[in-house]
């Protein structure tokens, strides 16, 4: 699976309801292939390509954990715990991610 599809099912696995009157910037820097962000606004997700300006938390992370946190073969924490997954800006944010996505 690309990076592009990984960010499709992403968006297709969008929990509206949990992200109801939130207004947040998800940006991935995947290390091997570009960066996007994710824009959540009051239930609504938009992905971009491209850096955000002022994103609320950056992941950088390469394709391959990419792909195993969304499949759910990989926890984000644990990940995150082995130097995997990194995390600048508001990091409580991250832990927000399986409850905006479902993953797996």
């Amino acid at each position: 699976m690309s990076v592009d599809q990984i960010f499709e099912k992403l968006e297709q696995n969008f929990n509206a309801d949990a992200a109801q009157g939130l207004d947040l910037v998800f940006q991935f820097d995947i290390e091997d292939d570009k960066t996007y962000h994710l824009v959540i606004n009051d239930g609504t997700c938009k992905l971009h390509e491209g850096p955000h300006d002022d994103p609320s938390v950056t992941l950088i992370m390469n394709s391959e954990t990419l792909q195993g946190i969304v499949s759910g073969e990989t926890d984000g924490m644990q990940a995150f715990m082995a130097g995997q997954l990194r995390a600048e800006g508001d990091m409580m944010l991250a832990t927000k991610l399986g409850e905006l996505f479902n993953m797996g």
